[in-house]
């Protein structure tokens, strides 16, 4: 089992920029994709972007170019940052983190982000 916590979020204007973390309960490099997820109101989750075992990394195409996923492994920090910059109002969403492992797929509770125009 994975506990996963995000932090980060919060209320930025359009072209503004906010790091979310996601802190794993367990060593980040056991997880075969870390991801980063997110649902607007009404609307269903979608994936925003994601990092594998070995550091492939997979973005929305509405993200690319804004948004970066990184990881810090060292000193089992476990922790995986999603970067959003130039953010938009479009982007306003619950953003999750999932780990995604053999034994099976695990959220956090989510962070609030909201991008006023």
């Amino acid at each position: 089992q994975v506990q996963l916590v995000e932090s980060g979020g919060g209320l930025v204007q359009d072209g503004g920029s906010l790091r979310l973390s996601c802190a794993a309960s367990k060593n980040i490099l056991s997880i075969n994709v870390m991801g980063w997820y997110r649902q607007a109101l009404g609307k269903q989750r979608e994936l925003v972007a994601a990092i594998t075992r070995g550091g492939v990394t997979n973005y929305a195409d509405s993200v690319k170019g804004r948004f970066t996923i990184s990881r810090d492994n060292a000193n089992a920090k476990n922790t995986v940052y999603l970067q959003m910059n130039d953010l938009k109002p479009e982007d306003t969403g619950v953003y999750y983190c999932n780990a995604a492992t053999w034994m099976g797929n695990y959220w956090g509770q989510g962070t609030q982000v909201t991008v006023s125009s």
